[in-house]
């Protein structure tokens, strides 16, 4: 049987979909996880551990266990490791080069910029420099962020010079956390500073061939992101821009593909739409995160996942077609920190028409924290229809129903 590699953080929800994809393939799913290699199995998925603050070495540790017939990364550091591995078993895969350059804000923009692409006017800033000194640079408004971090984690807009201080300094505390810190990687001692383009926001879903870019999917972000917090909620296919703009968008990410060196696997790319065109904002070498790729099922029944893993053994599927005339997802957001102690109305929003799978993933318990410190939800709502207007007001209608307990957490006097 052929062995298919998986290249993950955690064990969690997406590498469990990847792992449950292989297996409805008749492969064998190899994990190769972040943690420490002294615990026996701690997890009971002999999974090979590894270090992604150790490229190199975690390669090697991968390549040792070979021969694979594919690989898969779930998550950013992970296509970085994967990469890397790629290279020495042969595989097909994401340069290194293009990978690195995804996962760094600055270097990608530059890139992009170079390939004649609509990007923000940008600067980087060490996070050692005085934020009085960095703020008489910025044209207002701007958009503050870390170069590594995804979800719109740590990206904050600022209006002017005091409120560029408090997102410089609030930003400089984010990325000195300790379980950021452990990766010890370069980006983590900057942050960027670019322009804030108005305008409507799209996410693109795709696979990469040889260079070419096949489109899977245009989500539209129907919610105003216009910060000072950038929190992701709605995401609706089909998108409901007309013809030209959807080709523009298609365009603009093969342009961005080719011009980062992207070559084999999944994207997932960022952009937005005004008077002035399609503004690239980035491009991730890996799929959509978490739960969110439960909105996408092809002809066939097939789950995002299994096209994904299709593509990575050679098996790939000619142009795959979207099952639902329309669906979508909401990512509940965080409306405050403190402590989560359950939900009332779960009954009533899957009540809701067209609704088709709530998904609480909080924990009673659990201490919870916002964007744009934060790095999670509350849980996701899916709904599919024959429009995404049905779609997009479904979503709403079963939020609205739910009622979260979140106990404000007290700070702590000394």
């Amino acid at each position: 049987m052929k062995r298919l590699l998986i290249v993950a953080a955690t064990t969690g929800y997406q590498t469990r979909a990847f792992a449950d994809a292989a297996r409805r393939l008749d492969l064998v799913p190899v994990l190769a996880t972040d943690r420490c290699h002294i615990l026996d199995d701690p997890w009971g998925d002999q999974a090979i551990a590894i270090r992604f603050g150790e490229v190199a070495g975690a390669a090697e540790r991968i390549a040792a266990e070979g021969p694979f017939d594919g690989i898969v990364a779930v998550g950013d550091r992970a296509a970085v490791v994967a990469a890397r591995a790629a290279e020495l078993l042969g595989l097909a895969f994401h340069p290194l080069a293009a990978v690195e350059a995804c996962r760094d804000k600055h270097l990608s923009r530059t890139m992009l910029a170079k390939a004649d692409l609509l990007v923000p006017a940008h600067f980087r800033v060490p996070l050692s420099d005085s934020p009085e000194q960095a703020a008489y640079w910025a044209k207002y408004p701007c958009v503050l962020k870390p170069l590594g971090l995804s979800a719109s984690r740590g990206v904050i807009r600022a209006d002017n010079k005091a409120e560029f201080i408090a997102a410089f300094e609030r930003i400089r505390k984010l990325l000195a956390d300790p379980r950021i810190q452990i990766f010890q990687e370069d980006q983590s001692r900057y942050l960027q500073v670019e322009t804030f383009i108005p305008g409507r926001e799209f996410a693109l879903e795709g696979l990469v061939t040889g260079g070419e870019l096949e489109v899977l999917a245009i989500f539209d972000k129907p919610d105003p992101l216009d910060g000072p917090y950038f929190e992701e909620t709605i995401y609706v296919t089909p998108s409901r821009e007309d013809s030209e703009v959807q080709v523009a968008i298609e365009e603009t990410a093969r342009a961005a593909v080719r011009a980062l060196g992207l070559r084999h696997g999944p994207i997932h790319a960022e952009m937005r739409v005004n008077e002035d065109g399609v503004w690239m904002l980035e491009v991730a070498a890996r799929p959509i995160g978490g739960l969110c790729s439960k909105v996408l099922r092809f002809e066939g029944d097939l789950s995002l996942e299994e096209l994904i893993v299709c593509h990575a053994i050679g098996s790939t599927i000619p142009s795959p077609t979207l099952m639902d005339a329309a669906s979508g997802v909401m990512m509940i957001p965080i409306p405050h920190g403190g402590t989560y102690n359950g939900v009332r109305g779960e009954e009533f929003a899957r009540d809701v028409r067209g609704v088709h799978e709530l998904i609480i993933t909080a924990k009673v318990g659990q201490i919870l924290e916002p964007l744009p410190e934060g790095a999670s939800y509350l849980g996701f709502i899916f709904a599919h229809g024959v429009f995404a207007e049905q779609v997009d007001h479904a979503l709403r209608e079963a939020h609205k129903r739910l009622e979260f307990q979140i106990a404000t957490t007290l700070a702590v006097v000394q």
